[in-house]
């Protein structure tokens, strides 16, 4: 991998009155913000990657959001050097405890924050390995060879039931009271290959947009700014947040 080319936006949408999505980009928050940079994966020994789509009452997603992608920095940042692919996943379900036991702090003690929570979906980059994970309905997509294929799964009542009747029901995600949160994480295997499009979203996006018009516009070179456009042009229901990485 030469470097990531990297874009990510997120708005606030057409009828929501407040964002609760952010992205991370290395150590750069994005909310209500759009954001470009270029990385070299070799000139650091890590790297995350993140979006989170918060949920709760009042301002609490917004928190939720903020704390995990928050939490996820530092942790990654902090991490022992030479761990094994295993040793990383046994430090990343410790660490969804203890970011769990965090959100659940904040409600204890703020009532407004009381059932907080947000799901997360993100690429780490650690010691020249690639992973990816997922927490919740937020997405990772691959766009290769002019396809779009979905990596992540979906932790929701739809792709549970095949039925689509329960838009925004999900089944997993850090805090609002989940006591049995997972998260899904696992190697690139695969080739990582130039010219490979990755990108994370919110429901924001893949709610409004279908599948064959993200392709679309990513075989026109579309970026985040592009992709979360699309979806308020198609009514912006909720808040979208997409984070685009081009490896070249």
């Amino acid at each position: 991998m030469e470097k990531f080319v990297i874009t990510a936006a997120s708005h606030v949408g057409c009828i929501r009155s407040n964002n609760e999505d952010m992205v991370l980009v290395w150590d750069r928050y994005i909310r209500n913000d759009s954001y470009h940079t270029e990385i070299c994966p070799g000139i650091v020994s890590r790297l995350v990657i993140a979006l989170a789509d918060g949920m709760g009452g009042h301002n609490a997603g917004e928190v939720a959001s903020e704390e995990a992608l928050t939490n996820l920095h530092f942790f990654v940042n902090d991490l022992p050097v030479s761990l094994s692919s295993s040793e990383l996943y046994e430090m990343m379900q410790e660490w969804l405890k203890s970011v769990n036991k965090i959100i659940e702090s904040k409600g204890v003690s703020d009532p407004t924050l009381s059932e907080m929570g947000t799901t997360l979906v993100g690429i780490i980059y650690y010691e020249n390995k690639l992973f990816w994970l997922n927490c919740g309905d937020s997405r990772l997509y691959r766009f290769r060879d002019g396809k779009l294929q979905q990596l992540s799964t979906d932790h929701s009542l739809n792709n549970i039931t095949g039925i689509k009747k329960h838009s925004n029901v999900i089944t997993n995600c850090i805090g609002a009271g989940c006591r049995t949160s997972y998260i899904d994480i696992f190697e690139f295997t695969d080739n990582v290959l130039s010219g490979d499009v990755y990108i994370l979203c919110s429901d924001g996006l893949n709610d409004m947009v279908p599948d064959v018009r993200i392709e679309e516009l990513l075989a026109g070179g579309g970026n985040a700014d592009a992709l979360c456009h699309a979806a308020i042009e198609a009514g912006g229901y909720d808040n979208v947040s997409v984070c685009v990485i081009k490896v070249e």
